[in-house]
């Protein structure tokens, strides 16, 4: 073993039974790289929109590449907010494949010009994966903002034109755009695309608009079966193991990896068990203060905790656990619900009987939002605000790097 021994557990045995044991280093590691963002989608599960005055410098963001060097981690899955606006997005970029760590970021599209484009189909260990949540503006620019479609669709085409290979349009799916699958597989054949399908989790800004967007049990039932029939040509990560309660499992990990297999790192250098529980609960250190990454990693309490297969709780006694799992940590969390519990979407109908029950839903640890309305902000965030006091120019915001996401900054093409 390397620096840290081993978490233990089987040295042998399948491929998921080393997974649920936690590996030397993660397989998916998810880096936001900043906070600020040119959108406000509605479901963010970071809350993001303003930059972080504390976040991650230059020379400490090469320090990580160069410690994921060590670790041998394959690719890290970079986001943010938006990573692209940060100015060294591009330095950093080619910092990491110079040292041999992949880079798939996520965007909005905003910075992919015709010249970023060819830059990027230019380069090795890149993956460009843009963000849509609709297949029409109608459906995408309720929850991401007013004109965001167009813009990811600019991104698509350019990144075609300049003869990027495969990129990837990551979906959300919510309930408003699950009867679109097929339109969005058609759009990803029109780019030479591969879709990706993510479930909605209410955390971030997410937890405002679970219970408007989250999918109808029918509509559970439709995305199961409609990947069963087109999932050799879409990727699902772990995102949908909680539907193998129907039956058989979908391809992918059919595992919950956090702590085991991925994590999280924030602008700041904090660590958190997944990029989907962004909390306090979750943090399971600081690369910072706490001996760099691979110590957080290998050492945590956290991640040691989540690492011992789950043994008790009411889902361990159903017939389906085996498939599913138990479902999402971060949907049970931020529904309130016990973690040894039913998942809240939980296909056999123990979730809907939870979520009837007591529960405390936990308050957000942190939220970057923007504080003042913005021209392309969502129809849903419009609709949550309608009791706030209009914007006005005359209010000034209590901090330029608090109310616009490139403060300090001058930003390049």
């Amino acid at each position: 073993m390397n620096e840290v021994e081993r978490t233990s557990g089987p040295l042998a045995g399948s491929l998921v039974e080393q997974f649920e044991y936690g590996l030397d280093a993660p397989i998916c590691l998810t880096w936001e790289l900043t906070y600020a963002c040119n959108l406000s989608c509605a479901h963010c599960l970071s809350s993001s929109g303003r930059r972080d005055p504390r976040e991650l410098t230059t020379a400490q963001c090469e320090g990580v590449i160069d410690e994921l060097q060590r670790m041998q981690v394959f690719y890290v899955n970079v986001g943010g907010g938006e990573p692209t606006i940060r100015p060294d997005f591009w330095h950093l970029l080619d910092y990491a494949v110079g040292h041999s760590v992949g880079v798939k970021f996520s965007t909005n599209g905003v910075r992919i010009t015709p010249e970023r484009a060819r830059f990027l189909a230019s380069t090795d260990y890149v993956d460009v994966q843009v963000s849509l949540d609709g297949a029409t503006p109608e459906v995408n620019d309720q929850v991401r903002g007013a004109g965001s479609f167009r813009t990811a669709v600019t991104a698509l085409e350019n990144l075609a034109e300049a003869g990027f290979t495969d990129t990837k349009i990551s979906v959300v799916m919510t309930r408003t755009n699950i009867p679109q699958l097929d339109d969005f597989q058609a759009l990803a054949d029109r780019y030479g695309a591969t879709l990706r399908l993510t479930r909605l989790r209410p955390s971030g800004r997410g937890a405002d608009v679970w219970d408007e967007l989250h999918p109808l049990p029918n509509q559970q039932r439709q995305l199961y079966d409609w990947l069963r029939e087109h999932g050799e040509r879409v990727l699902t990560g772990d995102s949908f193991f909680h539907l193998a309660g129907f039956g058989e499992s979908l391809p992918g990990l059919n595992l919950c990896g956090a702590g085991r297999v991925v994590c999280l790192i924030d602008p700041v250098g904090d660590v958190y068990a997944c990029p989907f529980a962004i909390h306090e609960t979750f943090r399971a250190g600081n690369l910072l203060t706490d001996g760099g990454f691979a110590a957080v990693w290998r050492t945590s309490p956290l991640f040691a905790d989540l690492r011992s297969p789950q043994t008790g709780g009411a889902c361990t006694k159903c017939s389906h656990f085996d498939a599913c799992r138990g479902g999402c940590m971060a949907a049970k969390f931020f529904t309130g619900l016990p973690l040894d519990g039913p998942d809240p979407e939980c296909v056999q109908g123990y979730g809907e009987t939870a979520l009837a029950g007591e529960r405390t839903v936990p308050s957000p640890s942190q939220d970057h939002s923007r504080r003042t309305p913005t021209r392309n902000q969502p129809v849903l965030l419009q609709l949550s605000r309608r009791e706030e006091q209009p914007w006005s120019p005359a209010a000034p915001p209590v901090s330029a790097c608090a109310e616009h996401p490139l403060a300090g900054f001058t930003p390049t093409a």
